[in-house]
């Protein structure tokens, strides 16, 4: 799998993400930004682990993401993040990522990986970024993918 144009694929699916009328867009990176303009989605840390099938056939990555909201109206910024998290619906993160899983038969990300799925919110909190604190949480996602690259 090739992580850079996967992390660059899902920060494209997030940005696909409409906010409630009245909030600034939601901006995106495939990458940890230096500076962030908030509401901020990116890619972060990541965990592989190799051969998950013989002959280099699949490797299986957990991907990081966050996503940071700024705290102008503490209440007013998590209630964004809340709408960001939910399950379903057009502000919802995992719904936006995973309908790049493409249709049933489908490689995801457009052929970059076998597949993949947001598994999990964590880390609900206060989050710092140089310098400024932004109300956030993380977004793990798992990816399947062809362990040798092209």
């Amino acid at each position: 799998m090739r992580m850079s144009a996967i992390r660059a694929a899902i920060a494209d699916a997030a940005r696909t993400v409409v906010l409630p009328a009245g909030t600034a867009a939601l901006t995106t990176t495939a990458y940890v930004p230096d500076a962030v303009t908030a509401p901020h989605f990116f890619c972060a840390e990541y965990e592989a682990q190799f051969d998950r099938a013989m002959r280099r056939a699949l490797d299986e990555a957990t991907l990081t993401c966050r996503v940071l909201v700024g705290r102008a109206d503490d209440r007013a910024a998590q209630e964004i993040l809340d709408a960001l998290l939910e399950g379903s619906g057009p502000s919802s993160l995992k719904q936006a990522i995973e309908a790049a899983r493409g249709a049933p038969g489908e490689y995801a990300l457009g052929g970059l990986a076998h597949d993949l799925h947001v598994t999990r919110i964590q880390g609900y909190r206060w989050y710092e970024h140089q310098g400024t604190q932004y109300v956030g949480a993380e977004l793990m996602i798992r990816i399947l993918g062809k362990g040798a690259t092209p």
